[in-house]
């Protein structure tokens, strides 16, 4: 098994991956604020923030201990801020967003509040920024650290679907259906799913969306007391960051967008190209193995064969699960997410080696925990409500429903995109259709006339995000707005990556407002 501070690694990485395929991937009303007014609600940007040392994360956070000092003894400090429940009645009932900061080291040359969204969509901000402060320190010389729990995350009005048991079972779940009985089974689990969100978070469902999480930007860039926003998005991040954009170009400051979401992708369009995001990150684990040599603990010379070594094993696990943890067994399901999880970052590939390993000798434990990991599970059974908020947004903000029979007509396409993933995100593509919750959009509207000019970094390698999401969102955003940026690399996130040239090409945009030239590439 993975190491604690492995396993939370790994968990981190899936709140910041952006929709991925096995999370809830389609879209799902207006967001309730067609009318709002573009400045949103006056008296709430006067509020005055209660700011006070953080406690421990909450269950729907993930858990865990409080965020530890930084270097130099700086705390985190947490707060509530005060946002409209319903943009469109900017007067009407108010929920609560949770936020953390970590003060700026040097206060006389400090910017402003640099703001970070990790992605998800539904990854908690308030456990996300304190995982990795350390690689943000020299940002931290000139600008307070901000993060948030978006509403329907974590600490702002969770969206709560099923509890502990019914989503081990849930999770187990054939999630490939192979004839009409088991498409039944995969169909009334999604409408448990739905109507378990539905009976517990009805009122939250309908206003969790991202345009209302854009405005809730603006609110707090206000409340912050920052005329523009410095705002830093990855993975689901960055679509989050392009709608601000949209609404409010000439409020952006200085902005990053890392591992970036092809913003004129539909839900079947994203999904399509992660399963060739995944894909590809799977042949570059594979290649990396083989070039290895008698070290790969995997059986095959070359690629391909060791892709048909996890094909086989896929299959195997489809017919008769193997031992995972306690009385809990390894399904394909959970084999297939463990599989994407390690995907995510390179770090994780020597966890993957090992895991398929032990798996093909019988034991799966490895992998069913970095399929918890990717599913928000801790050790002690609990779930985050990573997975329901994520669910929540996706169908709050995307109009596309598939029945069985349309995802059915996909899976040759998305077979042929992906051996190994194709057929499951083919399925994931009804991940939405019971939802009880009408969509808004085909897909997001960034462009941004006006804006300041916009770091969007890509990298080569991304699974969850592929590279050619990075000049889509360019082009998105206008002429004279994006400012290309490849890392030549792999993994889900550059700036995080080790790569000091995109870590110093970053730092330079944000301290000095040096603007890069478009095009340059890190490795």
């Amino acid at each position: 098994m993975p190491t604690s501070s492995a396993a939370r690694h790994a968990a981190f990485l899936a709140t910041a991956a952006g929709a991925a395929a096995v999370l809830i991937t389609a879209g799902c009303t207006d967001n309730g604020d067609k009318d709002a007014a573009a400045d949103g609600p006056r008296d709430l940007a006067t509020q005055t923030l209660e700011w006070s040392k953080c406690p421990a994360p909450s269950e729907a956070e993930g858990g865990g201990p409080a965020p530890s000092p930084l270097p130099g003894g700086t705390i985190w400090e947490c707060a509530f801020m005060d946002a409209p429940r319903d943009y469109a009645k900017p007067d009407g009932d108010t929920i609560e967003l949770a936020l953390i900061r970590a003060r700026a080291s040097d206060q006389a040359r400090r910017i402003g509040s640099l703001i970070f969204n990790f992605g998800g969509p539904g990854g908690s901000g308030i456990t996300g920024l304190p995982s990795f402060a350390k690689d943000y320190e020299r940002l931290r010389t000139r600008y307070d650290l901000v993060s948030f729990d978006p509403r329907g995350v974590g600490r702002s009005e969770a969206v709560e679907c099923l509890g502990n048991r019914e989503l081990d079972a849930y999770y187990a779940e054939d999630s490939s259906p192979d004839d009409t009985a088991e498409e039944k089974t995969f169909t009334d689990n999604l409408k448990k799913y739905a109507e378990g969100c539905e009976k517990n978070s009805g009122d939250e469902l309908p206003h969790v969306g991202t345009t209302n999480a854009a405005r809730d930007l603006d609110l707090m860039r206000q409340v912050l007391g920052d005329d523009k926003l410095y705002y830093f998005g990855v993975s689901y991040g960055t679509e989050l960051g392009g709608v601000y954009a949209h609404l409010f170009p000439k409020n952006v400051g200085r902005a990053l967008f890392d591992a970036v979401i092809d913003p004129t992708a539909g839900t079947q369009q994203g999904t399509l190209a992660q399963a060739k995001g995944f894909q590809l990150a799977l042949d570059n684990f594979s290649a990396d193995c083989v070039a290895r040599g008698g070290e790969c603990r995997l059986p095959g010379s070359t690629p391909k064969e060791i892709e048909s070594f996890i094909t086989g094993l896929l299959a195997e696990l489809e017919k008769k699960p193997i031992e995972g943890m306690g009385e809990r067994m390894l399904t394909q399901s959970h084999a297939v997410n463990g599989i994407l999880q390690a995907l995510y970052s390179k770090e994780l590939w020597p966890l993957l080696e090992q895991g398929l390993d032990e798996a093909d000798g019988g034991n799966g434990a490895l992998l069913l925990a970095l399929s918890d990991a990717l599913n928000g599970r801790n050790q002690e059974g609990d779930y985050s409500n990573l997975q329901a908020a994520n669910a929540a947004i996706n169908c709050v903000d995307f109009k596309e429903r598939y029945n069985a029979e349309q995802a059915k007509a996909k899976v040759p396409e998305f077979r042929a995109a992906s051996p190994v993933f194709g057929e499951f995100m083919a399925w994931s593509l009804m991940n939405c259709s019971q939802w009880p919750v009408p969509g808004t959009w085909d897909h997001p509207d960034v462009s941004a006339p006006g804006s300041a000019p916009i770091l969007v970094v890509g990298g080569t390698g991304d699974p969850a995000t592929p590279y050619e999401g990075t000049r889509k969102m360019i082009q998105a955003l206008g002429t004279g707005v994006g400012v290309e940026v490849t890392y030549r690399g792999e993994g889900h996130g550059a700036y995080n990556s080790g790569s000091k040239c995109v870590q110093n090409t970053v730092d330079a945009y944000f301290l000095s407002g040096k603007i890069p030239a478009a095009g340059t590439v890190c490795q």
